[in-house]
């Protein structure tokens, strides 16, 4: 058995690739630190990441809901929801348990009917086609899909070179024999002998699979590729090299790739962009590296400090970022009650220390100063003031060191 050829960047031990929070909000982190980029591609000069320019995946304005059972009003999953990948880059897409992140990777791949909004994939919209033209599209294999858990994804009766020549033949590509060289290649690009062929499923261990499955999905050579938690179920050993594998494959085959994860220390090495999600709405977007140096919004920095780490120094205690026991957070400091927020205001408010009678309106999309438009956005009210009201406070937790 072959081990994938790849760097010997070890993600298990970086803590958000080292990321910790300072008493001023800012995240050190070690890639930041040292301004390299992820891709390979180079570095900016700015500390951000250098990715091709050609975009692959938008999406724009996507709101999807779930009828309630018994009826009545529907469950608002995603709303409003922008997002953009280019040819060879690697967007993560992040938010703690129920943000709509899976739904947003079922809605791009036409797994959910969105209620509003456009996914463009090289400029058509997809989430339009209906009939024959979606089954050509689908037949296509431009979009390919690696689900969270590969045990359940993978057929338990058909050996691992079937699951993964299936697509091919289900499309008539080549002859059986170039679609078995084809299987070779697929997972020999993946770091696994082409013997594993011929067992199944459940002859395996749980990161092979993965990389089966991973095969699979890019033996098409598909132009997008959407990972949903790829690597929640693998020990820390599997997780780093099928990450590092992905990161290989997108610079390998120039695919697209929206990596789904509730775990930061698992993007921090090798994403470019990060988009952050909190209850079905986009609360920040830009590169990684400056988003966890200095996070624009309260509940991405409250992600970032909550991380577990095992480093003993400074960082920012979460406890600084939530509302104080007792507090209302909507109210204004000169006010006695609370905020009456509106369906359309602020998905974060009922949680954030900084709250006021602003956030019953819904916060728009800004860009961060100094940045161009489109690069990197926040959504809040008080992006520009927010962090003032955690420097100086009780916000460091002191650790003695060990």
């Amino acid at each position: 058995m072959t081990n994938t050829d790849l760097a010997d960047t070890d993600l298990a031990d970086t803590d958000l690739a080292d990321t910790e929070l300072t008493d001023d909000g800012r995240a050190t982190t070690g890639r930041a630190a040292t301004g390299v980029a992820a891709t390979g591609v180079g570095d900016t000069g700015t500390g951000t990441v250098a990715v091709p320019q050609t975009e692959l995946l938008r999406v724009e304005g996507l709101g999807l809901s779930f009828p309630r059972p018994g009826g009545g009003r529907r469950v608002r999953v995603l709303d409003d929801v922008d997002l953009s990948v280019r040819a060879g880059e690697l967007v993560g897409v992040i938010g703690e348990t129920g943000s709509g992140k899976t739904t947003l990777a079922r809605a791009i791949a036409g797994l959910g009917a969105p209620d509003a909004g456009r996914v463009l994939l090289d400029g058509v919209d997809i989430s339009r086609l209906r009939g024959r033209a979606q089954r050509d599209f689908r037949r296509s294999g431009a979009l390919q899909f690696v689900f969270q858990d590969p045990l359940r994804a993978l057929d338990p009766d058909l050996t691992i070179g079937a699951s993964i020549a299936e697509g091919l033949a289900i499309t008539g590509t080549g002859t059986r024999a170039s679609r078995a060289e084809q299987v070779s290649d697929a997972l020999r690009r993946v770091g696994l002998d082409p013997a594993v062929a011929d067992r199944l499923p459940a002859q395996i261990s749980g990161g092979q699979r993965q990389r089966a499955s991973i095969a699979r999905a890019v033996i098409g050579r598909p132009r997008l590729l959407l990972c949903d938690e790829p690597v929640s179920a693998l020990d820390a050993s599997n997780r780093n090299h099928i990450l590092r594998l992905l990161d290989g494959l997108r610079r390998q085959l120039e695919v697209g790739i929206v990596l789904i994860s509730h775990d930061l220390s698992s993007l921090a090495g090798i994403a470019d962009r990060v988009v952050v999600l909190y209850r079905g709405r986009v609360v920040e977007d830009g590169p990684i590296a400056d988003v966890f140096s200095r996070p624009q919004h309260p509940y991405t920095a409250l992600l970032i400090a909550s991380a577990p780490s095992v480093r003993r120094q400074d960082r920012l205690d979460p406890a600084s970022l939530r509302p104080a026991a007792g507090a209302d957070p909507g109210a204004d400091s000169d006010s006695d009650g609370a905020a009456r927020r509106s369906a359309g205001g602020c998905v974060f408010a009922h949680r954030c220390r900084f709250a006021t009678h602003a956030c019953a309106e819904t916060p728009p999309r800004r860009a961060v100063a100094g940045r161009p438009a489109g690069e990197w956005a926040a959504a809040c009210h008080h992006v520009e003031t927010w962090r003032d009201q955690v420097t100086g406070s009780t916000a460091i937790l002191k650790e003695s060191s060990a």
